[in-house]
């Protein structure tokens, strides 16, 4: 199936939160406000490494309209947080290992009484100096950042198969490279923040950002020292995330704030202090040596990963296991020496990100398969197939993965591509300067989705019919701009032949949910499919046996439809938008739900779509006590078999092409055309499917050309986004097309795969390879160096030609 913005073989389905968002109607967690409330705000480091001698509070503490005034003495509970690994303070002790590192947190009456006791408060340190680089931090005289615990290395990983030194011997071409990728932003339009609101029977709400609610209540639990169940965490709906608010952030100090001045307490960072205090991708240096046969066949790979995860860990072991996991590519080699290091430094955190240390290494990878196949003067699509697993193949750990077709199904149709035709025959535009190159590049890819191996990763659902006769969704999950809402309405409209309306979806409130795990790793759709698998059947059954109680009507000849049961053979449409739905709305409220006979409804006199009506879901409900309704299912994400820590079972497939033009005067380049070919089974919601593509291709764009957050001895050069370059409108190509593969083996059980990242891993090499292609320069780095790409010797301009 090809989708584009224009069309779809499916049916398109209008996003419900839409129109909200597009005419600001929207109330996010940060737009909630309360009568009375007060305005927390934190004291963080100036210094990016130094002792705490001590910290004064006294005048702050006088100041009027101020309630409340905290430090680390004032942590019921754990001073720590960490989703994985709790090595970060809430409040430092004795040292601050970065710019960000909270001090001291207040609270209150106006923003302005807040900022200015933030600035009565007196710090008093001994400044050090700081490890910069992960270089710096794994010199042998350097200080451990982490005495206690792991000291400057975080986390190592390592895959070890075969006898590399000897296979490396026997190859007749070696390439050797070193990769760098950018430290990235997320660069939500939402920074972090939330309220914090304490009732009159003790129990703490929070409202703010997260993709785990479950997980942030398990953390704030220990901090305030408190049963999770006195925590309710509201997370939805979120201004962006891309991975960034999935590790607490200012939830520890909204939430001892609240308790402790017994007030709602509203707190929102500004983008300089979620730049400073916020997550970015890992920053790495990826070594790479690729050995090949004559035939040109992999033959041994040497891989050493270094990850820069700044002064905590959050997420940092996680992602360099992905990362050394995808290093090997969709390639199938006999002889690996793979070793990964996340190191602790003084710089800013680095965290989850949307592709999980996948980017970093399929950038890498795929730019070993294009210089190999340049050395063997063969096509680099056709020397990839050469090396490409075969289906049934074990996973890049040796471990068992789900066999499907998608890789082979994803190089095949972007080989037969226009778009990948264009590199055989490179096109040189007649009307451009001789300094304005073009290219064309692609790359593959195979992405793990779920959190892998030896991770927790619980999932779940309830499915119900409530007591206004809706039927009712329930999952932890958060709407971040991802399209989740859309979806599971058109999963269970699907499901249930029913209509918008029928529906109530409850999702981000660990008062109203079940755990159903993360919003993380391309997970949610794969487990909210399943989830609804598991419980459409009961509810189903549920309900027609309680129709045909009521009507007399046997439970075989009946079927859900829009707006209750209906007879089978006479379902009206379910397309939301038709007449036919409006005027059953109509007759259903002037009574024609009402049973009659042998339970038919009377024929409405707008129309005799309502001829084959039995009963309104509203009618059911009263049926039989409220548990009777709820069903609930409880059960893992797909793991490998094998005991591989990391190891995935699931993987979604991808080709990109892309088209880059490239000013050799200037070093600018810019992206033409790209096309997505995606194998993740059947699409759901084509629109969200385009959206995610589009959206990760972008994201992957920045990556690539642009995006950067420099840190200079520790400190940040870049604190706004007015000097962080991410892709404006005006940079975004309008040529985009997505290939959806959607077929599945026969009685596979896990349906369609997530998308979320898919679209953000592949584009970069992909570009680079554009880039080699119109001039003969290799990158190795990220964002794309312009100085790199300016010809030392230009074309003599011609006469009556500008440069500009």
């Amino acid at each position: 199936m090809l989708l584009n913005r224009k069309h779809s073989g499916k049916r398109w389905h209008l996003r419900p939160d839409g129109i909200p968002k597009v005419t600001g109607q929207l109330q996010y967690l940060t737009d909630m406000t309360l009568p009375g409330m007060l305005h927390g705000r934190v004291l963080r480091s100036t210094y990016p490494y130094a002792r705490i001698l001590s910290i004064d509070t006294t005048e702050a503490e006088a100041m009027e309209g101020v309630y409340a005034v905290l430090t680390s003495k004032d942590v019921p509970g754990l001073n720590r947080f960490g989703i994985a690994t709790p090595d970060q303070p809430v409040f430092c002790e004795d040292v601050v290992r970065y710019v960000g590192d909270a001090l001291a947190a207040v609270a209150a009456d106006s923003p302005e009484r807040a900022a200015l006791a933030l600035g009565a408060i007196q710090v008093e340190y001994e400044e050090l100096t700081p490890l910069d680089s992960t270089d710096a931090a794994l010199a042998p005289d350097a200080p451990e950042l982490h005495p206690h615990g792991p000291g400057n290395v975080l986390h190592r990983t390592e895959i070890k198969r075969g006898n590399v030194e000897q296979a490396f011997a026997a190859c007749e071409h070696i390439v050797t490279e070193t990769y760098y990728t950018p430290r990235q932003m997320h660069a939500y339009m939402e920074t972090e923040g939330g309220l914090f609101v304490p009732d009159d029977e003790g129990k703490l709400n929070v409202y703010a950002a997260t993709q785990h609610g479950y997980k942030d209540r398990m953390q704030l639990a220990r901090i305030i020292g408190c049963p999770e169940e006195d925590i309710r965490v509201v997370s939805s709906p979120i201004g962006g995330s891309f991975g960034g608010k999935d590790e607490l952030n200012v939830q520890p100090y909204g939430a001892l704030l609240a308790l402790t001045s017994g007030r709602p307490v509203k707190m929102h960072n500004s983008r300089k202090e979620s730049v400073r205090a916020g997550l970015k991708r890992h920053p790495m240096k990826i070594e790479m040596q690729t050995g090949i046969s004559r035939e040109g066949i992999i033959q041994a790979h040497r891989v050493r990963i270094t990850a820069d995860t700044g002064a905590y860990a959050t997420l940092g072991a996680p992602v360099l296991n992905f990362c050394t996991e995808h290093c090997l590519g969709p390639y199938s080699i006999p002889n690996v020496d793979v070793e990964g290091l996340s190191v602790y430094t003084n710089n800013g955190l680095s965290g989850e990100f949307r592709g999980f240390g996948g980017n970093q290494a399929i950038f890498a990878v795929e730019g070993q398969m294009d210089r190999l196949a340049e050395i063997m003067k063969m096509d680099p699509w056709e020397f990839r197939r050469r090396n490409m697993r075969e289906k049934g193949d074990p996973g890049p750990l040796n471990q068992r993965i789900l066999t499907t077709d998608g890789l082979s199904q994803v190089w095949e149709a972007m080989d037969r591509s226009e778009l990948w035709q264009k590199h055989q025959h490179p096109h040189a535009d007649p009307s451009q300067p001789p300094w304005i190159k073009r290219g064309v590049g692609a790359a593959i890819a195979m992405h793990g989705a779920g959190l892998g191996y030896g991770i927790p990763d619980p999932a779940g659902g309830r499915l119900s019919l409530n007591s206004e006769g809706k039927i009712e969704v329930a999952f932890s999950y958060e709407e971040f701009g991802q399209g989740l809402i859309a979806t599971l309405e058109i999963m269970l409209c699907d499901l249930f032949q029913c209509r918008t309306s029928d529906l109530n979806i409850i999702i981000g409130d660990t008062d109203r949910v079940p755990h159903s795990g993360s919003s993380t790793a391309s997970r949610s759709t794969t487990m909210a499919w399943m989830a609804l698998q598991r419980l459409q059947t009961p509810l189903r059954s549920r309900v027609l046996s309680a129709a045909s109680a009521l009507s007399g009507i046997p439970a075989d000849e009946l079927v859900t439809g829009p707006g209750g049961v209906w007879r089978k053979g006479q379902l009206p449409s379910t397309d939301v938008e038709t007449k036919s739905l409006e005027q059953l709305s109509t007759a259903q409220a002037a009574g024609a739900s009402h049973i009659q006979g042998k339970g038919t409804s009377s024929p409405s006199t707008d129309t005799d779509m309502t001829s084959g009506f039995v009963t309104a879901y509203s009618d059911l409900a009263g049926q039989g006590t409220a548990e009777e309704w709820v069903f609930d299912t409880h059960f893992d994400y797909p793991t490998t078999p094998d005991h591989v820590v990391g190891g995935h079972y699931l993987y979604t497939y991808a080709a990109v092409a892309a088209e880059v033009e490239v000013n050799t005067l200037t070093g600018e380049a810019k992206l033409l055309d790209t096309r997505h070919v995606v194998a993740a089974g059947p699409v759901i919601n084509p629109m969200g499917f385009i959206g995610q593509i589009e959206g990760g291709s972008v994201m992957a764009l920045g990556f690539t050309l642009t995006e950067d957050a420099v840190m200079q001895d520790s400190r940040y050069l870049t604190t706004n986004l007015d000097t962080y370059l991410i892709p404006t409108i005006r940079d975004i190509h309008t040529n985009l097309e997505v290939e959806a593969i959607e077929d599945l083996p026969e009685g596979d059980p896990f349906g369609p795969r997530g998308i979320g990242e898919i679209g953000s891993v592949a584009l970069a090499p992909a570009i680079t390879a554009a880039i080699h292609q119109a001039t003969g320069v290799w990158v190795n780095r990220l964002p794309v160096p312009r100085e790199q790409l300016v010809q030392t010797l230009h074309v003599p301009l011609q006469e009556g030609v500008s440069p500009s």
